[in-house]
């Protein structure tokens, strides 16, 4: 697109290659945007809550991917359309600022599309709309904080965060043991927790996965795990007040940076080379046993050898250890990584409480565990995991039934996919819950869930509405109403009627003036989330609140639309 003046000075537009293009401008453009935002949306409605379906995503390699993370779900999609991208992005912001309510952004991002689409068919110009939203959010934020409860907790008080950490548990596919999660979760969040500063570096807590075993063996280790194995069989397995010593410099004679050429011509020659090497090695060796060390933990690998040489003088080692894990297990265990054998010393040897080498089932899995560490702000969360019939049903709907013998055949005997979906599920569903304490830690006020918050900001904005005298209140009023479509989508993925089950609780909200009444997702008896012990960070909703209407806005703004065509 280029701009032009004729030669009275008026300006104009030419488009290259006009035939290939093709233009949407003004109300047309507008309701194309909206239409394309409302689609994503509605992707995503039926997996908000604890009774949310689960999405198969194939990725164009073949690799499965089962979940109801909207972050996760939009990130694999394979989106073209550039305002469909924008949610995309919606939800990764929100993923990355806060961790948790990704699927209800874009949710409530849609239902306000779907609200400015008919004020838009009304005549309402979209900036008056825009402006109304952004009158509207201001609202709801404030209110949020209005009706906000203060949560206490600390070091051996640690229900209330369990409890938060339980709710964003209890949309996942793990909910069936989401107390010991939570509780797992924020006794990571806690060893890593700087709780003067109000500041948690989720880098410190590692999460693995081993196929095999239940989900109720996941287990958080105060320490270290690395994938590896001692370097030779007949190695100790357990080692207690280990001195460790992190290389990242080989086990192997230093080599010349250019090229060279030995010529060995005889025995005597040859057993000299061999010598040579060996007391490189032997050196080397010594220099580690010299200092104290009692394991080597190397970032490369050493020849058999060196391996032999290392058993023999009793001296336990691990090779081909990565950049990464090497970094933890030097914050771990209070080492220095070292990259030269001349500057070793006993100072820089990292020490740990007990080093044990874990076997698994029958596959010859092992790991080692570096425990009870000198400093013990590096944490690991080791998650196990099986395929079950429970995740079964939730994985495959009703209509899938009359094939329920093939798909559980299928699943037994391909038992290591099962395992493997339900172990990157477990990690996306932990990461939620480290997500959820950390903000706590900053920010240590709730509001209530199951819709419970979203009514209250409804009820309160549409109070404010009449208040404008201008056209904006027709927005308000219209976000007030898109404030219902959380609420709404939560009680039809139960199962309950929505309108009937929304108005029931909104007007229980206004009898008894009580912001924690929302749906009863579980079917419990009581709307009371309070009761329930449904609790979502203050934080988390207002960002979701501000996001949403941040990009809604942003797509109103478009009126013209260049787009290459389609064929």
């Amino acid at each position: 697109m280029a701009l032009a003046f004729d030669e009275y000075g008026r300006p104009f537009i030419i488009l290259k290659e006009q035939e290939q293009k093709t233009r949407l401008s003004g109300l047309e453009a507008q309701k194309a945007n909206i239409s394309a935002g409302r689609a994503v949306s509605r992707i995503l409605r039926t997996s908000l809550g604890p009774k949310g379906m689960d999405k198969m995503l194939q990725s164009p390699d073949g690799d499965v991917t089962i979940t109801n993370d909207g972050a996760t779900i939009l990130e694999q999609m394979d989106v073209d359309n550039q305002i469909a991208k924008l949610m995309v992005e919606l939800s990764r912001s929100q993923d990355y600022e806060i961790g948790d309510g990704t699927t209800g952004v874009v949710v409530m991002a849609g239902a306000l599309l779907e609200q400015a689409e008919r004020l838009l068919e009304r005549g309402i110009h979209p900036i008056r709309i825009a402006e109304g939203y952004e009158m509207a959010s201001r609202i709801a934020v404030e209110h949020l904080e209005c009706i906000a409860q203060k949560f206490d907790f600390g070091p051996t008080n640690i229900e209330p965060l369990v409890q938060t950490c339980m709710t964003t548990l209890s949309s996942k596919i793990v909910n069936r043991c989401k107390r010991a999660l939570a509780e797992i979760s924020v006794k990571a969040v806690l060893s890593v927790a700087d709780l003067e500063r109000k500041d948690v570096n989720l880098d410190l807590i590692k999460v693995e996965g081993k196929v095999g075993g239940k989900l109720e063996d996941t287990e958080l280790i105060y320490g270290i795990t690395v994938d590896k194995d001692m370097s030779h069989p007949q190695m100790p397995k357990q080692i207690e007040d280990a001195k460790i010593a992190i290389l990242t410099c080989p086990f192997e004679p230093p080599k010349p940076k250019t090229k060279h050429k030995v010529d060995i011509d005889t025995v005597e020659k040859f057993q000299t080379l061999r010598q040579q090497e060996q007391k490189y090695f032997d050196g080397m060796v010594q220099k580690c046993k010299d200092v104290g060390a009692t394991l080597v933990i190397c970032q490369w690998g050493f020849d058999d050898e060196a391996n032999h040489l290392l058993m023999h003088q009793n001296l336990p080692a691990v090779r081909w250890v990565g950049g990464v894990e090497l970094e933890l297990i030097a914050i771990a265990t209070g080492g220095r990584i070292v990259p030269r054998f001349q500057e070793l010393t006993p100072e820089k040897l990292g020490r740990a409480g007990l080093v044990r080498e874990k076997s698994f089932g029958t596959t010859k899995d092992k790991m080692l565990y570096i425990e009870h560490c000198a400093n013990s702000r590096a944490v690991t969360i080791f998650i196990r995991g099986e395929c079950n019939v429970e995740m079964l049903g939730r994985l495959f709907p009703v209509q899938c039934r009359i094939d329920w013998a093939f798909i559980l055949f299928s699943f037994v005997f391909d038992d290591a996919l099962g395992n493997k979906m339900m172990i990157e599920e477990t990690k996306r569903s932990i990461h939620d819950a480290l997500c959820v304490a950390r903000n706590l830690i900053r920010n240590n006020f709730i509001v209530y869930g199951g819709g419970a918050a979203e009514i209250s900001c409804s009820i309160a904005v549409e109070a404010v509405a009449d208040k404008y005298p201008g056209v904006e209140q027709y927005a308000i009023r219209a976000f007030a109403d898109a404030l219902d479509a959380v609420p709404m989508a939560l009680a039809e993925n139960s199962g309950l009627q929505p309108i009937e089950t929304l108005s029931a609780v909104k007007s229980q909200q206004l009898e008894e003036n009580n912001p924690h009444f929302g749906i009863d997702c579980n079917d419990v008896g009581t709307n009371d989330m309070f009761e329930q012990n449904v609790f979502e960070t203050l934080i988390g909703k207002q960002q979701q609140i501000l996001l949403a209407t941040q990009v809604v806005k942003m797509i109103l703004k478009i009126d013209d639309v260049i787009s290459p065509s389609d064929y």
